[in-house]
């Protein structure tokens, strides 16, 4: 427990309380009050508002280890039953994700100049290496596991990620027949990395790390340590870095507070939240379904039940013992007993306020996941520009994790290939493996994934060419952000289909009306 310290009386104090040493005994009062109280009203522990909140303290890992495999398993449960849950992460994944984020290789040409001597040399290599990696990215044996290839690995790794909190990728070497590559990618469950019996205070969470809090080593589980029926747990122990110093295990999490050994799930903030939005919407369906089938009482002060229903024409009664339910029928006429009424099951469904108080709850939970409410529920009902709003919010939160993606996973991953390559001859690399300066200006690369899309195409496009026209832009960036392709090879494809056309005898381009109005419907 801190100490309070009580503030001495400065000179101010002293030279009141000598002409009025009421007011100076006041003036000191209020500043040992305020020493007390502080000077932030969340921080008092004296106002009733406040004063059953005492929150854990400590470092990123005190708070967050020991809660660690509760979320994982609260997280994995609303993607697996919660609608909302599944369509959030969905979201993230296909619009960071989507078909896969591919490269372009832009290496450092000036660097390079000693060694590749035109531009014409330093192109080639940059398509070379691209089709490389191409090559070993299209086929699943870049899957340890042979099931899939990169870009449902990308896929596989930020959905694990969002839902675990980190997630690990082990560079492995294994050859096989048909495939010129040996280096193939292992995907790690965030559960696996774990504290073997013998651990000591340097393993954290499975982490290994050094006085730096660098990462030393990982320590694998043969399996989950949940997963009982498959044996004893047993440990193996990977280094983080090779003999070489290059990285083998890609540790893919993000870190909010410096220290933080392992990453959290991105539904934490709104586990609760979610479980009892889901909890209300079942209920309400519930009792939707229950109101629909328009349930009727009859009390009675007797013993006895009600009066059996005999149909027009003075047949036999229609109730049997095997079926003591009444059932309603067109112009039925129901002859009740003395002291007998009728009561409907009216539940009052369903509910009027359900979907603004759901939408409410929406809206916060959007907050916290960065997602606008639009792009949360893929409702768009506003005007053209608040649908155009909410995608250019929710754009710069995709963007930021797909850079995120390139530099954790992707990036690495091709500088592994690249550097495979060049060792086998299949790229001629002077001076990759002797300078670190020349090594890391062949492996520059840009990572291009799917487009975001357009609300307006016409708008999209005609406010590209203004950006390209004023120089602000380039086509191959707008290429990128409007198709999601490479600029030069769609040059390469638009030059051979205007030769053709040309020919043909046929227009050989195809004119844009640069003056058509532009319509907002609002």
């Amino acid at each position: 427990m801190n100490k309070i310290k009580i503030p001495p009386q400065n000179f101010v104090d002293k030279a009141i309380s000598w002409i009025s040493p009421q007011a100076g005994l006041r003036r000191w009062q209020a500043r040992t009050q305020m020493a007390i109280l502080g000077g932030y009203t969340g921080a008092s522990k004296s106002r009733r508002q406040t004063q059953a909140w005492n929150p854990v303290g400590g470092s990123g890992d005190n708070v967050t280890l020991d809660d660690l495999p509760v979320l994982r398993d609260r997280s994995r449960d609303l993607l697996r039953n919660a609608p909302l849950a599944v369509g959030a992460v969905s979201t993230v994944v296909t619009n960071v994700v989507g078909t896969g984020l591919k490269p372009q290789a832009h290496i450092d040409r000036n660097v390079l100049r000693p060694y590749l001597k035109t531009d014409e040399a330093m192109e080639e290599w940059e398509n070379k290496a691209e089709r490389i990696f191409q090559m070993w990215a299209s086929n699943r044996d870049c899957d340890i596991t042979r099931g899939q290839n990169f870009a449902e690995m990308q896929a596989l790794i930020l959905r694990s990620c969002l839902e675990s909190g980190d997630v690990f990728a082990l560079r492995k070497y294994k050859e096989r027949a048909g495939t010129p590559f040996g280096t193939a990618i292992q995907i790690i469950e965030a559960d696996r990395i774990a504290d073997p019996d013998d651990s000591n205070e340097n393993i954290v969470a499975g982490v290994e790390m050094d006085d730096d809090g660098a990462p030393i080593a990982y320590h694998v589980a043969n399996h989950n340590p949940d997963d009982y029926q498959h044996g004893a747990l047993e440990f193996v122990k990977i280094p983080a870095f090779d003999e070489d110093g290059y990285r083998q295990m890609l540790h893919i999490f993000t870190r909010v507070r410096p220290g933080m050994t392992r990453g959290v799930p991105y539904l934490a903030p709104v586990i609760e939240s979610l479980k009892q939005l889901d909890r209300y919407t079942e209920a309400e369906i519930m009792a939707a379904v229950i109101s629909s089938m328009f349930t009727i009482f009859v009390k009675t002060e007797s013993e006895e039940g009600l009066q059996p229903m005999v149909p027009m024409g003075g047949n036999e009664p229609t109730v049997t013992p095997r079926n003591s339910d009444y059932k309603l029928s067109p112009g039925a006429i129901l002859d009740l007993q003395p002291n007998e009424a009728i009561e409907i099951a009216d539940p009052k469904r369903p509910n009027q306020s359900f979907d603004g108080f759901v939408q409410s709850i929406l809206r916060q939970i959007g907050v916290a996941l960065e997602l606008p409410f639009e792009i949360l529920i893929k409702h768009f009902t506003a005007s053209y520009s608040a649908a155009q709003a909410a995608l250019v919010e929710a754009w710069k939160t995709f963007s930021a994790r797909r850079e995120w993606m390139a530099n954790q996973f992707c990036q690495p991953v091709y500088e592994m290939v690249i550097a495979e390559a060049i060792a086998k001859g299949y790229l001629d690399a002077p001076g990759f493996f002797s300078d670190p300066f020349i090594r890391a200006a062949y492996l520059g690369a840009e990572w291009i994934g799917p487009p975001r899309g357009q609300i307006d195409q016409l708008k999209e496009i005609r406010a590209a060419a203004y950006r390209v026209d004023l120089g602000v832009s380039t086509l191959e960036e707008e290429t990128a952000q409007i198709t999601g392709g490479s600029w030069e090879t769609k040059h390469i494809q638009r030059a051979k289909e205007q030769k053709l056309r040309t020919e043909a005898g046929l227009t050989a381009t195809i004119e844009n009306n640069n003056n058509e109005k532009d319509t907002d419907e609002e």
